[in-house]
């Protein structure tokens, strides 16, 4: 792997089955399809590199309460919330993230799930 690594090993005290699961939740308006597209084939492989799974990207969207999504929705999952933080800010991911900056907006959240 070049640049920044995986997510640390959990300390010997915190077992992995004992933590929380963590979803980035995405919302992209999306303004430039076709430079986007770019965005799209060069994220899934760093998504992987930090154990992330796609649950949600794209896809119908029916809104029930509250007001429309301005954009697609994208879920992904990670083992715990320390994985998707640094899935977000690893070196691998930054300049693909500049990117999705030009070419949409997004509000972009780590949210922690229950635990099992």
């Amino acid at each position: 792997m070049v640049g920044s690594t995986p997510p640390l090993p959990l300390s010997a005290s915190v077992n992995a089955a004992q933590l929380a699961k963590a979803y980035v939740i995405a919302e992209v308006d999306v303004r430039d399809a076709a430079a986007y597209e770019e965005y799209t084939s060069a994220v899934v492989p760093i998504v992987a590199q930090f154990g992330g799974r796609y649950i949600v990207r794209g896809g119908r969207i029916e809104s029930l309460e509250g007001s429309d999504p301005s954009g697609r929705m994208v879920v992904i999952e990670f083992s715990h919330f320390a994985a998707a933080q640094a899935f977000l800010s690893s070196e691998e991911y930054r300049p693909v993230a500049d990117i999705r900056h030009k070419t949409a907006i997004s509000r972009i959240m780590i949210v922690e799930g229950t635990l099992p």
